[in-house]
């Protein structure tokens, strides 16, 4: 295959002792003429490769339905109305609802209402105490920039906005719907250039009234600031309007600092946790007390109270625990609810290798009183009751072959649940057999896996031959892969391959050690971890390395691209979406400078090292049969900068010796998160149908085509 011609530069800077080649520095710029003329040129390719895919318009047609999946989203609960967000079969994004005390039901916001193009999302939303007034935010175009609106729910009158720089802003209103708290960054003009997305503030905000004239609550004075310029805030305001907490962290750094005020008093934080290696959430609850989920200590996280009028109280050695750390499963989410006999209890969601628990526990700390047996095995999205409480809480609910949907739980049968909304589905869900497996890494770690397949049969859960499979993995962040639909899977499924979601270290399924032992100086242990999965897939006899696929995005686009250039001969075909790539030049672009934490910085020279050992940009190697490697990428992206996929593909393109394609798939107006639905089904036809080439899935094994 004949790429397009890419300027290699002798650019070779000294950092820290290391010489560092950088040859395809001009693709950062996508103004560079050199730069669009080459892109352009991928372009062509791109469309002349992925469109010529025999198992491409199979795969559309399939996933035409099975996107088209609906979502429910839990309930949350305020004043008598209950507000959540529903997609059907045919809408391009949920729409936000409420459901009157009467059982009406009215759309408050719908995204392509706001914009027909389908280019607008919803972010947010976040309604009143009273459940009169509703916050939300939207973004256009992908740029995740969460536009602050507020609406009366009565009328659908829109109250204020839009407020911008508000994006990942939490909201937490004061009783009476007249403020709120909220996060926002400071404007473009007061702050040093190439900043512009960090230095937020906490603003308490009058609806109605100009933002210029906020009050700043937190995050230091204008010049100098005196808290880090990445920090991400939290805000919660009890229900009667009396405390407040804040909450911070560095970029994304696994560690809190958390203030406390009495708003009824003179309203001034209180230092609750500051400068301690630990994540810990709280709020004030119904109860009066100070309610704190933590890892503080216990890195499979703990459940404990507080008296947040008494500071003795807030050290951690004072805390009473109400869920005690388990031996074997995560804490994840808790809900207060009223048990049957009017005791406050807390419904408490554990992960125990990846898939979810719920239990019953006293808050009064006397221990679990019950386990909810009635809960199949999938992923709890979270918890819900109403906030002056009940005998009644809504779980939202998914597994590999259920969208997400809503349950409903009861204190009368306290084991049990009722299904409460259920998601639609547009086409044939296929038959699905989930098995749970265990590869070992090279140090001895087991990395528990999902592998789904088509059922053979009762005595024979892998199929009877090795067949095309795809691995998929994640592994940073702290972010679980536990069970959940995904119109892909079921789509390479029903094909009659093999899709495995790998529980690599870097995520939360075992807690914060899991985390640590795969960030910084430890990154090198998640690429092992997925390696190691991949040749148990092919020692268990599920697949081969011919047929052996690895998918990823985001930090997973970081973890196949290392994948690739660090095992080549692991997998046949590659798909790296959205990626981390250029680890030595990660922090100049996008949000990169907040995860530093997570990765380390080429600024210290030690960390320079840990960053070039797995650099995929940096250990490309000539003369060596690289696998199908598909890129995509999207130009709205202001999380990972197009121009990682960008620089690798053209080093890519240069230095492979084999004739398996290299190929860079880009897209427009979307960003790195939601978008239409619609666009959901170009870009997984073309994903799975490069792999199926990749892998030699047989045309004949997907209906329709």
């Amino acid at each position: 295959m004949r790429y397009p011609d890419a300027e290699r530069l002798d650019l070779v800077e000294d950092l820290h002792g290391h010489r560092v080649a950088d040859p395809y520095r001009w693709l950062e710029d996508p103004a560079d003429p050199r730069t669009q003329a080459w892109t352009a040129a991928q372009d062509a390719l791109a469309a002349d490769v992925l469109g010529s895919l025999p198992l491409r318009p199979a795969f559309a047609a399939r996933l035409e339905q099975l996107v088209h999946a609906g979502a429910v989203g839990v309930p949350v609960h305020r004043g008598g109305r209950a507000f959540s967000t529903r997609r059907d079969p045919g809408q391009e994004h949920a729409v936000l609802r409420v459901r009157e005390p009467d059982g009406t039901v009215r759309v408050l916001v719908d995204p392509v209402a706001v914009d027909p193009s389908g280019t607008t999302t919803l972010d947010a939303w976040s309604p009143s105490w009273e459940g009169d007034r509703l916050a939300y935010q939207l973004s256009t175009g992908g740029d995740e920039e969460s536009r602050l609106h507020v609406l009366d729910v009565a009328t659908g009158e829109r109250l204020d906005g839009p407020v911008d720089r508000c994006r990942y802003s939490p909201v937490a209103w004061l009783p009476g719907g007249e403020e709120l708290f909220y996060v926002r960054r400071l404007a473009p003009d007061r702050v040093p250039a190439g900043e512009e997305q960090f230095h937020r503030r906490v603003w308490r905000h009058r609806v109605g009234a100009d933002p210029d004239d906020d009050v700043l609550v937190h995050g230091g004075t204008f010049d100098p600031p005196a808290l880090d310029p990445t920090n991400y805030y939290g805000v919660r305001v009890s229900a009667d309007g009396r405390w407040l907490v804040v909450s911070a962290s560095a970029g994304t750094a696994p560690r809190d600092d958390v203030w406390l005020a009495d708003l009824t008093g003179d309203g001034g934080l209180r230092e609750l946790q500051v400068g301690v290696d630990a994540q810990t959430a709280a709020w004030v609850a119904r109860d009066g007390r100070l309610w704190l989920m933590s890892d503080r200590g216990t890195p499979r996280w703990r459940l404990a109270v507080a008296d947040p009028a008494d500071p003795a109280t807030w050290p951690v050695e004072a805390w009473a625990d109400v869920v005690p750390q388990s031996d074997d499963g995560v804490l994840s989410d808790v809900a207060l609810v009223d048990g049957a006999d009017g005791s406050l209890q807390v419904l408490a969601v554990h992960s125990v290798d990846a898939t979810d628990r719920l239990s019953v526990w006293a808050a009064d700390g006397s221990g679990r009183l019950a386990d909810v047996t009635g809960l199949p095995p999938g992923s709890v999205s979270g918890v819900s009751t109403p906030p002056e409480g009940g005998t009644t809480a809504w779980v939202g609910y998914t597994d590999h072959a259920t969208p997400p949907s809503v349950l409903r739980w009861d204190a009368a049968d306290p084991t049990a649940l009722a299904e409460d909304e259920r998601a639609p589905v547009a086409g044939e869900v296929p038959e699905l057999t989930v098995v749970e497996t265990h590869a070992t890494s090279p140090d001895g770690t087991p990395v528990h896996l999902f592998v789904l397949s088509a059922p053979s049969s009762p005595t024979q859960p892998r199929p009877d031959t090795p067949r095309p499979t795809v691995l998929y993995g994640y592994g940073g962040f702290n972010v679980p892969l536990t069970p959940s639909y995904s119109a892909q899977a079921l789509a390479w499924v029903a094909a009659g391959g093999v899709w495995a979601v790998a529980n690599l270290r870097g995520g939360s399924e075992h807690g914060e050690e899991w985390h640590r032992a795969g960030m910084r100086e430890r990154k090198q242990n998640v690429f092992d971890d997925f390696a190691a999965a991949g040749e148990h897939l092919v020692a268990q006899g599920w697949t081969t390395h011919g047929q052996l696929a690895v998918m990823g995005g985001s930090n997973g686009g970081l973890l196949v691209g290392a994948t690739l250039t660090q095992r080549p001969g692991l997998a046949a075909g590659v798909v790296c979406s959205a990626p981390l790539l250029d680890m030595v030049r990660y922090e100049r672009f996008g949000l990169g400078r907040t995860w530093n934490d997570e990765y380390g910085t080429a600024d210290d020279p030690v960390e320079l090292g840990w960053l070039l050992a797995y650099s995929p940009y940096h250990n490309v190697r000539e003369g060596t049969a690289y696998p199908a490697t598909l890129f995509t990428t999207f130009e709205s992206d202001t999380r990972v900068d197009p121009l990682h996929a960008r620089k690798l593909a053209a080093a890519l393109q240069a230095a492979t010796a084999g004739d398996a394609p290299v190929v860079l798939r880009r897209e427009t107006s979307v960003g790195h998160g939601a978008r239409a639905v619609s666009r959901t089904v170009g870009l997984a036809a073309d994903q799975l149908a490069f792999l199926a080439a990749a892998t030699g899935l047989s045309d004949r094994s997907v209906p329709g085509s």
